[in-house]
């Protein structure tokens, strides 16, 4: 029960961190708290930049995974 709920917020807290990194990506936006302006510490700073860091990187699978099937197609 606690390994499902645990699991389930981690892919909340992956979702939304790709959530940020579309909107960074299709609108140019980004985050106006930026890490050095949380904290002073080094641990956290790292952290924050690590969450972002997954978000985009799920970003990037997610768009190599849809580009490769047959069910999505690119239209400009």
């Amino acid at each position: 029960m606690v390994l499902g709920r645990l699991t389930h917020y981690a892919f909340d807290a992956v979702l939304f961190s790709a959530f940020l990194a579309g909107v960074k990506r299709s609108t140019g936006l980004t985050p106006s708290i930026r890490s050095e302006s949380v904290t002073e510490s080094p641990e956290l700073k790292k952290w924050i930049d690590n969450y972002l860091w997954v978000g985009e990187w799920a970003m990037d699978q997610s768009v190599a995974i849809m580009a490769s099937t047959s069910f999505f197609e690119r239209k400009r």
